[in-house]
């Protein structure tokens, strides 16, 4: 009913929001009458803010079109190479011809998107990064509202077949980079390709701000899982898709709630970010403005995810620690990361990271056993949040530098 009930409530708010934003226009156009009368700028900045704070964010563009690359401006050709129910791996074809491309002889990297809330191109920084000196291709997980009923649900397993799949289409040669969520089910795909000596283990594993171990450093995302009981989250945040989607009957944790989630863990924050937008906006300072509608346009669209998968992951990673205490098993399979022995692995934390505490990432270290010493590699990015270990100038000055170095010693 709660789904159903914030539906009307933005069939309600889209007209309300339409008038403001064409309100905010009105006195802001240099060709309305309206924008040289007094207070114009003030009327427009708080007609603005109204609108941003009631809108409907739908997923935005990578809207990568060309990158640096030996000097010169590449073109790059967005386009999906293989299509799954839930997810599309996206390349980031450079426009350039197979022979000039093969001369670059730049390595493939697979970046498994977190499903967590937030759209893949919240790692638009990481891809545009990466892209000067890799061949790049992520997973572009698909919103489960827009998944019909009739594909079947999505489990935590299916997402570890997913990923597999992805490193054997891209070849035994692929490099993979795991952000945040997807650390565990990526060293769980991996283990298992290990044991069953899979010709396609790809060379390296960078896992990035992930919950390997939600034990160690323990965050308020941590403490949320281990201090409610399963059956709370099994009946206060699962609803059912309403009829206005394709998915319309999919048990979802539906994104709106996820959202109210990442703004109550800063609500303060938030309440600022917006107060200093409203300046902005009367000041005139377009650069800081756009700067703010940037982020908040990435960091408001959310997606649905579906029931099965979240709740399986809230057992299995955060309250079973199940990967850690050597008991996961897939398919009837252990999941064993000690059997990984030609894979090498780097962990990259952040030193401030509120979301996978310090140690977490590390502790994949402690669980490859079988990887030669020579084969570790792992980095703490000092006054680093969160966020800022694959995006901004932290991630591009420092962390993305590392990761190449680590690559290329180990292609």
């Amino acid at each position: 009913m709660l789904y159903q009930l914030h539906e009307m409530q933005r069939s309600f708010l889209t007209p309300l929001m339409q008038w403001a934003d064409a309100s905010s226009k009105l006195f802001s156009n240099p060709v309305s009458p309206f924008a040289h009368t007094p207070f114009s700028q003030r009327i427009a900045a708080g007609y603005e803010l109204m609108y941003r704070l009631g809108k409907d964010y739908e997923k935005p563009a990578f809207g990568i079109k060309t990158v640096p690359v030996a000097g010169a401006e590449v073109g790059i050709i967005e386009h999906t190479v293989v299509e799954k129910p839930f997810c599309k791996l996206i390349h980031f074809k450079k426009d350039l011809s197979d022979q000039a491309f093969a001369a670059l002889k730049q390595p493939s990297v697979l970046v498994v998107a977190p499903l967590s809330g937030h759209h893949a191109t919240l790692l638009r920084d990481t891809v545009r990064a990466l892209l000067s000196e890799h061949d790049v291709y992520i997973t572009d997980w698909i919103d489960a509202r827009m998944v019909p009923l009739s594909n079947g649900p999505f489990h935590l397993h299916d997402y570890i077949y997913y990923v597999q799949d992805f490193i054997r289409h891209l070849g035994p040669d692929v490099h993979v980079i795991s952000v945040c969520q997807p650390t565990v089910p990526v060293l769980a795909a991996i283990s298992l390709m290990a044991t069953n000596k899979d010709p396609k283990l790809p060379k390296t594993m960078t896992m990035m701000g992930g919950p390997i171990d939600p034990r160690k450093s323990p965050t308020a995302v941590n403490d949320l899982a281990t201090e409610k009981p399963f059956s709370w989250f099994e009946n206060t945040v699962i609803y059912s898709v309403p009829g206005n989607y394709p998915g319309y009957g999919r048990k979802v944790y539906p994104g709106f709630l996820q959202h109210a989630g990442f703004i109550a863990m800063n609500p303060g924050r938030h309440a600022q970010s917006h107060r200093e937008f409203y300046q902005h906006l009367v000041r005139g300072d377009d650069d800081s403005a756009e700067s703010h509608r940037q982020f908040y346009d990435e960091y408001n669209a959310v997606l649905d995810m579906p029931a099965e998968y979240y709740l399986e992951t809230i057992k299995t990673v955060f309250q079973d620690h199940a990967l850690p205490k050597g008991t996961w098993e897939v398919g009837g399979q252990l999941v064993r990361p000690q059997d990984i022995t030609s894979v090498a692995l780097f962990t990259v934390e952040g030193e401030l990271d509120d979301i996978s505490g310090l140690g977490q990432t590390r502790a994949a270290h402690d669980l490859c056993t079988g990887i030669p010493k020579e084969m570790h590699q792992e980095f703490v990015a000092p006054k680093c949040g969160h966020y800022g270990i694959f995006s901004g100038r932290r991630w591009r000055e420092i962390i993305c530098p590392k990761i190449t170095e680590f690559i290329k010693a180990h292609a």
